[in-house]
């Protein structure tokens, strides 16, 4: 529910994340702590408060995690017909994450729900029966509901974060901007057919339905298509042809920047921009409790007021947690105000409605 009533009591800033009031800790400004329903679309109150609100002791399941996706070791990454390693679920989505070191030796076929592949590290191709995608570090590789595919990966380090959604995923409405922003969907990568030449006298697909696989095999090549045409389709996008809505005097929230959706779900980027200039503004996102969304960021890599960010750290924070930047990067991104012009980060974002679990690969 949108309303234009908005309510203001003791001591506040004219506008909010702009011109904080003082008289916090030890005459510091005051934090402000966005509280938000529907991510933020919905009503929301931002809390001036003294002291930092991420900072406090945690015990039973409701707290923050992180780890480091190297530290992680699928089954794929040892054994080619090995499975991802499952790193949270609900009843809406599952987030994986492939360090395939070998092509799969069958094909696969996802009847559970879509996938969306982010590729953290690495090269290679998806074979698909549309046509082969080739792929490299900052793509994203979207593969519908019951699309044959085989991912053949390059050597070298490859690192896939996945999102398989139950629902669609499709683009949102990105009302006003029209059709070329935030990006133009001539940029998105589609196959094109291609000659497959037949080796075998068997081919394997392995498919997913129920949670479970089965395997079926056919005597032809599963990519034997000469054509096709319609709006379903795997299709490769890089973050580097995404382009950032901004603003000069505020920051703006993460769904701004949504990329795709699906039902519960909301994939996001956050990707390097110009910092904002107006005098006042808060360049650093605020304190947040988001009510109404688990968050899961993936640091894929880049820097924050010139220094590095820890590329391939992975982060939980459940819905109805404080959380965000501690209180030392927004001091600093005050006090070094023209110092720093851009903010070069690179985080992928996944929102999620219902609470995710977490499996114990990255529980802390």
């Amino acid at each position: 529910m949108r309303t234009l009533i908005q309510l203001s009591k003791g001591k506040t800033s004219r506008q909010a994340h702009r011109n904080l009031p003082g008289a916090g800790t030890n005459g510091e400004l005051l934090k402000d702590d966005e509280l938000t329903r529907r991510g933020f679309d919905g009503r929301e109150a931002v809390l001036y408060r003294s002291n930092d609100p991420t900072v406090f002791r945690t015990e039973g399941r409701f707290k923050s995690t992180s780890a480091m996706l190297g530290d992680i070791k699928p089954e794929d990454l040892t054994d080619p017909r090995g499975n991802p390693q499952r790193l949270y679920y609900n009843a809406d989505a599952t987030i994986w994450l492939s360090r395939r070191a070998e092509p799969m030796p069958f094909y696969r076929r996802n009847v559970d729900g879509d996938e969306c592949w982010f590729v953290h590290r690495g090269s290679g191709t998806v074979e698909t029966e549309f046509g082969p995608i080739s792929y490299g570090q900052g793509d994203y590789v979207v593969i519908p509901k019951a699309i044959t595919h085989r991912f053949v990966v390059d050597a070298g380090e490859t690192m896939l974060f996945g999102i398989e959604t139950v629902g669609e995923l499709r683009a949102p409405t990105y009302v006003g901007l029209g059709r070329h922003a935030p990006f133009d969907p001539d940029v998105i990568r589609v196959p094109e057919p291609a000659a497959i030449v037949s080796d075998r006298d068997e081919y394997e697909i392995r498919v997913k339905y129920d949670h479970e696989y089965s395997s079926i095999f056919v005597d032809h090549h599963p990519c034997d298509v000469q054509g096709w045409k319609g709006d379903y389709f795997p299709f490769a996008f890089n973050i580097a042809d995404w382009n950032v809505i901004m603003s000069d005097s505020l920051h703006l929230p993460p769904s701004m920047h949504c990329f795709l959706v699906a039902d519960g779900i909301n994939i996001i980027n956050l990707l390097p921009r110009p910092f904002e200039t107006v005098a006042g503004v808060e360049r650093i996102p605020w304190f947040h409790r988001n009510a109404d969304y688990d968050e899961i960021a993936l640091i894929h890599g880049g820097k924050s007021l010139g220094r590095p960010l820890k590329s391939g750290l992975v982060s939980h924070d459940p819905q109805g947690i404080h959380h965000g930047f501690p209180d030392r990067a927004r001091i600093k991104s005050r006090r070094e105000w023209d110092e720093h012009s851009r903010i070069e980060w690179e985080i992928i974002m996944v929102e999620a409605a219902r609470p995710l679990k977490l499996d114990p690969a990255v529980q802390g």
